[in-house]
């Protein structure tokens, strides 16, 4: 993955914007979603484990089913995002904004973590979740038309 730069504009938080994923990453998680399939989100996932979409993706498929797992999927695409912030420039601070579609992979397991934690009740991770999103992108979804982020089809 290639680094991307700080975005700094006037005196506003430092933005980053992580790299675009493979073209081919994109459309094989294109097509395992299509599929609906677990087995096949796996696939993508160990082909690219860099591609934070396909960890997302992954939580998602198992949360009505296996709690465990979609936590374990989104606390590992969480990890694989602050490391890929890091190589972005990120230093801790600074929005990572949901209107830049490289960063909706590292956004939606950081939602999906937190949803996960609150439903298994572990309310501090959840709340720490909530937290790190808003200061992240305080307008986050919002701005693309959707109800916010709470909720299963947001």
């Amino acid at each position: 993955m290639r680094r991307m730069a700080h975005l700094q504009l006037g005196g506003a938080p430092p933005e980053t914007v992580l790299p675009e994923p493979p073209p081919e990453a994109a459309e094989a998680l294109r097509r395992a979603s299509a599929q609906g399939s677990r087995q096949a989100l796996s696939e993508v996932a160990a082909r690219w484990p860099r591609y934070l979409a396909a960890w997302a993706a992954l939580s998602r498929e198992c949360e009505a089913e296996d709690r465990v797992a979609a936590y374990a999927f989104a606390r590992t695409g969480y990890h694989r995002g602050l490391d890929a912030l890091r190589a972005a420039g990120w230093r801790g601070s600074g929005y990572v904004r949901w209107a830049q579609p490289s960063n909706r992979g590292f956004l939606e397991c950081l939602e999906s973590l937190g949803r996960i934690a609150e439903a298994i009740g572990e309310q501090d991770e959840a709340q720490r979740c909530a937290l790190f999103l808003v200061q992240l992108d305080p307008e986050g979804r919002d701005r693309e038309g959707s109800t916010g982020r709470a909720g299963p089809g947001r």
